[in-house]
């Protein structure tokens, strides 16, 4: 094990994201290694997931730095998925923890909606989705075409956001949602609640047909 491995075995924050890592991937919401998860560290960096790792054995020698500071050919950089990641903690400096899943409830919902975004009303777990206080309200997740340019991707996003920051989440056609918070809890709670919504409305148009 070498020095970063070893401090990233007595770093808290890595400990927490490698237990809801695996708190996720109990829930088969990251099949065949698939997803990434990351913490922030400091203003300008992040502890990431590497690839094909199977997140239900994530321990936090697992984790790589993410540095959106850096040279962009570095490895975290170059790595699939972690555009997003280092765009959306520039977007909101108070981003603490960014979750990307690929459930199965979730991925197929990505390619039923057919706009730029879906709007949720109706259902009271809305409210465990930050700055959502009543179930009255409609709760809007936005939705992205899937591309294999990781920086079209991230781009995209920034654009999205400039005209209105998202709402704690993003939904990518094929491939799954990505949610994030203020804390680790946070993100937890949000990924949680988003799940819940996406399955539920799943079953409403279901039995609407």
């Amino acid at each position: 094990m070498n020095n970063t491995a070893q401090l990233h075995q007595l770093n808290p924050n890595a400990i927490a994201l490698c237990t809801v890592g695996r708190w996720i991937a109990s829930r088969h919401w990251v099949p065949a290694s698939s997803g990434s998860f990351s913490i922030r560290s400091t203003q300008h960096s992040a502890l990431i997931t590497g690839p094909g790792k199977d997140k239900s054995e994530l321990s936090p020698q697992d984790l790589i730095a993410l540095n959106w500071q850096e040279d962009s050919s570095t490895a975290a950089i170059t790595l699939a998925e972690t555009a997003l990641h280092a765009r959306l903690y520039q977007l909101d400096p108070h981003i603490k923890a960014i979750l990307h899943t690929h459930s199965v409830p979730a991925t197929v919902f990505s390619r039923l909606v057919s706009d730029d975004s879906y709007q949720f009303s109706g259902y009271a777990l809305q409210k465990a989705i930050n700055s959502h206080s009543s179930q009255a309200i409609p709760c809007t997740l936005a939705v992205f075409d899937n591309t294999d340019d990781s920086a079209a991707l991230a781009a995209q996003v920034s654009q999205r956001w400039q005209q209105q920051p998202l709402s704690w989440g993003l939904l990518v056609r094929g491939q799954g949602l990505y949610v994030w918070g203020h804390s680790l809890d946070d993100a937890k709670r949000h990924l949680d609640a988003w799940q819940f919504l996406i399955t539920s409305e799943l079953e409403r148009l279901k039995l609407s047909r």
